[in-house]
C-alpha cells in the first residue's frame, strides 16, 4: 500500500519553518481571504462535519455514541468565544470522551515551552478580527509520500473549520477549563484530521505526539532502570536545547495531582530547566550535582534541600520517569546551542523481498534493509577518558495510525547494529545458514561470529510507533538492520540517527562495500577459479541497477510492480518465461 498523499507536489523550501507544507494542498491565507470576500464561513470538505470524521468503529455509523452528536461552531456554543484566554497553559486541556490522554499530556508539556507552542499553535487567530470559520495548526510530519534522494521530515500546515462535536451544547472531546476558550479543542481536531479521524487518536504514547509537535526524537527512562550516566545525558541534552519532562507515577488514580510531604505532586508533569554543579562551601572540595525544575502550577514547590533546586540524588529518589525530546537543528534558532547532527532514511519491508523478520529467523533476517552508519568523530568530553561516539537511533513505523480503519495495527519492531566485518560474515554467507543450533556449532568450529554477535541492539522488540535507544560505540563503520519481529510483514518506516558529532547513515549500496561483500563470499568457495570482483565491475553493477530501476520506476514512488519487473529483468539480460 502506498502512503497517503497530503496533496499536491512539494515545492522548493516547503516543509521549512518559514514555508510549511500545505496539508491536502489547502492554503490557509487564500481560503480565509475567500471566505471574508464572500462573507461565508469555511466548511472543510476534506474533513467534513460527519460521522466519517468521528471514526470507523466505536465512533462509526453503527455506534450509538454518535447518534446525538451535533457539530457546532464556538459562536453557537457560547458568547464571546476566544482562541486563547490569558495565555496557553496546562489548565486549558481537559480530557473528554476520547482515549487520547497521551496527546493531551504532550500538549500540556508543550505549554511549558512557549516558543515551540506558538509554532504549533499560531497566535494570530481569533473569533473577531479576520474571522472566517477557519483555523490552522502546524505539525512536524514525515513527507512519506515523497521519495527523493533523501527522506524528508518537516513542517506541515493543517487547515480546519471550527465546527466541533458537541452533545447537549457541551464539547464531546478535549475542552478548556475556561468555557469560552477553544485553542486546545481545535488543535485536537487538526491532529485528528492529520490521522484520518478522532477515533484514530484513541490510545497512544506521549512521546509520539511530542515528536509530531517538535520533529524531535524522544528518549524515555524509568528512574529505576536509568543508565548510570543519566546526569551527563541530561546535561548534554539541555546544551542541545532538548525538551525534558519528568513525573511521579501514582498507583492510585484517585491520588493523581495530590501533594507529597516534600511539596511535589503525583501524576503531574514537571519540566527540567537546568542541571549544574556547585560547591556547598569553600571548605569542601566535592561538588553537588543539582537539578532545577519548573512546576507549571507555580504555587506548589519542592520544600527539601536547595530550595528551588534539588540534588540529583533526591531527583532520582522522588521522580519515577523522565522523557527527553531531542530537537532537530532546524527547530533551534539559537546559534549558541550545540546542535545534533541528524540523518534520516526511509525504507519499507516487503513480503518475500525485504521483510526478513528478527534474528530468530536466520534464513530471512539478512534480507532486511540495511543502513551503513559511519561514526567519524569522537565526543567532546574532557571529563571522559573513554573513546566513543554517542548517537541515538530511532526506528518509526509510518502511517499505521492513519490506516487503523483498514485494520492496520502497529508491528512489533526493533533493530540491531553490526560492525561491518561482523555483518559480512553473518549476512552474506552462501549457502544459506542452517538452523540456529547447528549454525552456532558450525560457526564456533570455523571461528565465525554467531548471529547474536551484534555490536549493539535495541533493548527489546515492541509494538510502539517508534523504538528509540541511545548508544556509544568506537569510531568506525557499522550497519543498522531495522526489522519487524515476524518475517513477511509489509510496512514502511523511517530510520533516524541523531549524533553528537558529524556522522553519516545511508542505505547500503556503495561500490567498495559491494566489492567487499562479494569477494568475502567467493573466498569461501575454494573451487572457484577467479581473482574476485573489481571495484569497476561493482560500480557498473550498481549503475546498471540504478539505471534500469529509474527507467521503470515511472511513477517515482520508489518501487516497480510485477509487470515492470519483468521488463526490467529482461533489460538486465535475463529472459523470463511467460509460464
Amino acid at each position: 500500500m502506498r502512503p497517503p498523499d497530503p496533496g499536491g507536489e512539494r515545492r522548493d523550501g516547503e516543509g521549512s519553518l518559514n514555508k510549511p507544507l500545505r496539508f491536502n494542498g489547502q492554503d490557509f491565507s487564500v481560503l480565509r481571504q475567500e471566505c471574508l470576500q464572500k462573507k461565508n464561513l469555511f466548511e472543510d470538505e476534506s474533513f467534513p462535519a460527519t460521522v466519517e470524521s468521528l471514526g470507523f468503529k466505536e465512533l462509526g455509523h453503527k455506534s450509538n455514541k454518535v447518534k446525538n452528536i451535533v457539530w457546532k461552531r464556538p459562536k453557537e456554543i457560547c458568547e464571546n468565544p476566544q482562541f486563547i484566554v490569558g495565555g496557553a497553559s496546562r489548565t486549558d486541556i481537559c480530557q473528554g470522551d476520547l482515549g487520547d490522554c497521551w496527546l493531551l499530556a504532550a500538549i500540556a508539556c508543550l505549554t511549558l515551552y512557549e516558543k515551540l507552542l506558538y509554532r504549533v499553535v499560531p497566535q494570530e487567530q481569533s473569533f473577531s478580527d479576520g474571522y472566517g470559520g477557519i483555523f490552522h495548526f502546524q505539525y512536524t510530519y514525515s513527507f512519506s509520500f515523497l521519495l527523493a534522494v533523501l527522506a524528508l521530515w518537516g513542517l506541515v500546515d493543517v487547515v480546519i473549520d471550527d465546527r466541533i462535536p458537541t452533545f447537549n451544547n457541551q464539547l464531546v472531546f478535549t475542552k478548556s477549563a475556561e468555557r469560552n476558550e477553544f485553542w486546545s479543542a481545535l488543535l485536537e481536531k487538526a491532529y485528528a484530521k492529520l490521522h484520518g479521524s478522532y477515533e484514530a487518536l484513541k490510545g497512544g504514547n506521549t512521546t509520539e505526539a511530542m515528536e509530531d509537535f517538535t520533529g524531535g526524537v524522544t528518549e524515555f527512562y524509568e528512574m529505576k532502570e536509568a543508565p548510570k550516566e543519566l546526569y551527563k545525558i541530561m546535561k548534554k541534552a539541555l546544551e542541545r536545547g532538548s525538551l525534558m519532562g519528568c513525573s511521579i507515577d501514582s498507583l492510585v488514580p484517585a491520588r493523581f495531582e495530590t501533594r507529597t510531604v516534600t511539596g511535589l505532586v503525583k501524576g503531574h508533569a514537571y519540566s527540567v530547566t537546568a542541571v549544574e554543579e556547585c560547591k556547598p562551601s569553600q571548605l569542601k572540595e566535592s561538588k553537588v550535582r543539582l537539578v532545577r525544575l519548573r512546576n507549571p502550577w507555580g504555587q506548589v514547590e519542592w520544600n527539601g534541600p536547595w530550595s528551588d533546586k534539588m540534588s540529583f540524588e533526591d531527583f532520582k529518589k522522588n521522580y519515577t520517569k523522565i522523557e527527553i525530546c531531542n530537537l532537530t537543528p532546524d527547530a533551534l534558532e539559537d546559534d549558541k546551542i550545540h546542535k545534533w547532527t541528524v540523518s534520516v532514511n526511509e525504507g519499507r519491508w516487503v513480503r518475500g523481498c525485504s521483510g526478513g523478520g528478527c534474528r530468530n529467523y536466520p534464513d530471512t533476517f539478512w534480507t532486511n534493509p540495511q543502513y551503513r552508519l559511519r561514526l567519524l568523530e569522537e565526543d567532546d568530553d574532557p571529563e571522559d577518558n573513554e573513546v566513543g561516539c554517542t548517537f541515538v537511533v530511532a526506528l518509526m513505523q509510518k502511517n499505521r495510525r492513519k490506516e487503523r480503519k483498514m485494520g492496520a495495527n502497529l508491528f512489533t519492531i526493533g533493530f540491531a547494529i553490526y560492525e561491518v566485518i561482523s555483518l559480512f560474515i553473518i549476512m552474506f554467507r552462501d549457502p544459506p545458514l542452517p538452523s540456529l543450533d547447528a549454525r552456532q556449532q558450525a560457526a564456533h568450529a570455523e571461528g565465525l561470529l554467531p548471529l547474536d554477535s551484534s555490536k549493539a541492539r535495541c533493548k527489546s522488540y515492541i509494538n510502539l510507533r517508534e523504538v528509540t535507544q541511545r548508544f556509544r560505540l568506537s569510531p568506525g563503520e557499522y550497519v543498522i538492520v531495522p526489522s519487524t519481529y515476524e518475517p513477511h510483514q509489509e510496512g514502511e518506516f523511517i530510520l533516524r540517527v541523531f549524533s553528537e558529532k558529524k556522522n553519516t547513515s545511508e542505505r547500503e549500496k556503495s561500490p567498495p562495500a559491494l566489492k567487499n561483500v562479494l569477494n568475502r563470499v567467493i573466498t569461501r568457495h575454494k573451487d572457484l577459479n577467479t581473482e574476485g570482483f573489481s571495484l569497476e565491475s561493482c560500480r557498473s553493477m550498481i549503475a546498471l541497477m540504478d539505471g534500469i530501476f529509474k527507467h521503470y520506476n515511472a511513477d517515482q514512488f520508489g518501487s516497480i510492480n510485477s509487470y515492470e519487473m519483468r521488463n526490467a529483468v529482461n533489460d538486465a539480460g535475463e529472459e523470463i518465461s511467460v509460464y
